[in-house]
C-alpha cells in the first residue's frame, strides 16, 4: 500500500518473504485440487483485512463495531457490519471466499483452495491516490503481489499446472472512487492541471494497462464493478445544506462508468479468450438512496454507526453508538454500505450479469 509503485510497504514485503519461505519449504509433487478460486483486487468496499496488517495505515477497520454481524462479531478488516459485495457475489457463484493476502495463515494450500484477496482500503487506480493514509496497496501494488503469488504457486505445482489454475480462476476488480474522493476532489492534493474529463481519461489509460497486465498473467474471466453514486454517501451529503446527493460528484461517477464499460467491452472483444464483464451498481444504489422504504430501509441519509450527534465521524469506533436495527440502514459509516445494502447491490449486479454457480474443473497434476 504505497504512494509510488516502487516504494512497497514493509508489511507487504515481509508477507511475501514469509510466504515464499513457507511455500518453498513444502514444495512437492502429487495431485493438486482443481477448485476454481477467485483473485480479488480493489479498495475498502471489498477489502477483507489487508489493511489490518499495515501497521502505519490510517485506513483500517480494526475496531468495534466493524464486523459485528459477521462470524464471531469481531473486527475482521471489512469496512462494514457484515459482508462485502464481492463476498456475496462469490457465494452466489459457489466459490470459496478468498482470505486477505496479508493474513499470516495464508499458505500454498489456502491459495489453491480459496484464492486470495488483495484489496486494500484507500486503494486507487493511481499510485498517488489516498497518500495521506500513509499505507495502502494501490492497484499496481496489488498486481505486483499477485505476480509473486504466481511465482510461488508455479514452484509448488509446476508451470503448466499453475498456468491452468490461474487461467481458470475468476477475477474481480473494483475501485476508482478513491481516485476522485481521496485525490482529484481533495483541495490539498488537486494539483491536476486539467479538468475532470481528462482526469477520467488518465484513469482509463492507466486502468487499461493494469487490466492488460492481469490478462498477460492469466486473467480470462474478470468482472469489473463500476462506481456507485459517490455523491450520495453520507459524507458527501452532510456538507450540503439541503442534504441531497452532490450531483457534481455523481456526474464524475457516471462519466467514469461510461468510459469503464467501453474499456471493459473493448478488452473483452480484442483480447483472445477474454471474458471481461462490467458490473453496474450505480442505478440500484441511487434508487435505494432515493427510495429506501421500497427496499425495506428506514434511513438512507445518516450512517448506522455514529458518535452521537457529532458528524461527520469518519470511522466507526468503540465510542460510537449504533442504530437500533442495522438492517434498516443503507450506510454503515460515512462511506460504506451495510451488509443488507451490500446484499441488494450484489443481487442486482448478479442478475445483470447472469451469474450462475461455477463448477470445479478436473484435478490438476504436476
Amino acid at each position: 500500500m504505497m504512494v509510488a509503485r516502487g516504494r512497497s510497504s514493509a508489511a507487504a514485503a515481509a508477507a511475501v518473504a514469509a510466504l515464499m519461505m513457507a511455500l518453498t519449504a513444502g514444495m512437492g509433487g502429487g495431485l493438486v485440487s482443481g477448485a476454481v478460486v477467485q483473485f480479488i483486487f480493489g479498495d475498502s468496499l471489498i477489502d477483507v483485512g489487508n489493511n489490518n496488517y499495515l501497521s502505519k495505515s490510517l485506513a483500517r477497520a480494526t475496531l468495534p463495531w466493524y464486523g459485528i454481524d459477521f462470524g464471531n462479531g469481531l473486527p475482521n478488516g471489512r469496512y462494514s457490519n457484515g459482508r462485502t459485495v464481492s463476498d456475496i457475489v462469490g457465494d452466489m457463484m459457489g466459490l470459496p471466499r478468498p482470505p486477505a493476502f496479508l493474513d499470516p495463515a495464508v499458505n500454498e494450500d489456502v491459495i489453491l483452495a480459496s484464492g486470495l484477496n488483495y484489496a486494500s482500503g484507500g486503494a486507487g487506480i493511481l499510485n498517488e491516490t489516498s497518500s495521506f493514509f500513509i499505507q495502502r496497496l494501490s492497484l499496481y501494488k496489488q498486481i505486483e503481489l499477485f505476480q509473486g503469488t504466481q511465482t510461488i504457486i508455479g514452484r509448488k505445482i509446476g508451470g503448466e499446472a499453475a498456468q491452468k489454475f490461474f487461467k481458470e480462476a475468476r477475477y474481480v476488480v473494483s475501485l476508482g472512487s478513491n481516485d476522485y474522493i481521496n485525490n482529484f476532489l481533495m483541495p490539498f492534493s488537486s494539483d491536476w492541471s486539467y479538468g475532470s474529463d481528462k482526469f477520467s481519461d488518465y484513469l482509463m489509460s492507466t486502468l487499461d494497462s493494469q487490466l492488460r497486465l492481469l490478462y498477460s498473467l492469466g486473467a480470462r474471466k474478470l468482472m469489473f464493478f463500476g462506481l456507485g453514486p459517490m455523491g450520495c454517501i453520507p459524507l458527501q451529503r452532510f456538507f450540503l445544506s439541503s442534504g441531497e446527493c452532490r450531483e457534481s460528484t455523481n456526474q464524475l461517477a457516471l462519466d467514469f462508468n461510461k468510459k469503464a464499460r467501453r474499456l471493459i467491452e473493448g478488452l473483452s472483444a480484442s483480447l483472445t479468450g477474454a471474458a471481461f464483464s462490467y458490473g453496474d451498481a450505480y442505478d440500484i444504489v441511487l434508487d435505494i438512496v432515493a427510495k429506501p422504504l421500497k427496499y425495506g430501509f428506514n434511513e438512507s441519509y445518516e450512517p448506522c454507526c455514529t458518535l452521537g450527534r457529532i458528524r461527520p465521524t469518519l470511522t466507526c469506533t468503540p465510542l460510537s453508538s449504533l442504530c437500533k436495527d442495522r438492517s434498516k440502514y443503507v450506510f454503515w459509516d460515512e462511506y460504506h454500505p451495510t451488509d443488507r445494502a451490500n446484499e441488494i447491490i450484489a443481487v442486482a449486479i448478479a442478475r445483470k450479469l447472469g451469474i450462475a454457480p461455477v463448477k470445479a474443473t478436473v484435478p490438476l497434476t504436476r
